[in-house]
């Protein structure tokens, strides 16, 4: 199993704004389906994150899911939208081992 974490660190004050748009992206079935999946935002450390985390059963799949998710318009769409919130982002490839 393998643990991707996309973690955008948001423009100063933006967390509402991009927030909404994931609302929005997740209510139009916008995001990467996964195995598992959950979103979650800083509690301690760096302000306005947002953490996408998702469990896939191979890097194969992972990168199925993705490019599926990324080649339709209505997501290009809404990433032109969310991007400009995004002040810089990273990805994290885990495996799991336990």
């Amino acid at each position: 199993m393998y643990i991707i974490r996309d973690i955008f660190q948001l423009r100063f004050g933006q967390y509402k704004e991009a927030k909404a748009l994931l609302d929005e992206a997740h209510s139009k079935g916008l995001l990467p389906e996964a195995k598992s999946s959950r979103i979650l935002s800083d509690f301690t450390g760096d302000s306005y994150r947002l953490i996408f985390e998702e469990g896939y059963d191979s890097l194969t799949a992972y990168e199925k899911s993705l490019t599926e998710s990324m080649d339709k318009s209505e997501w290009k769409n809404w990433y032109t939208k969310f991007k400009v919130h995004v002040e810089s982002s990273h990805r994290e490839i885990l495996k799991v081992v336990m």
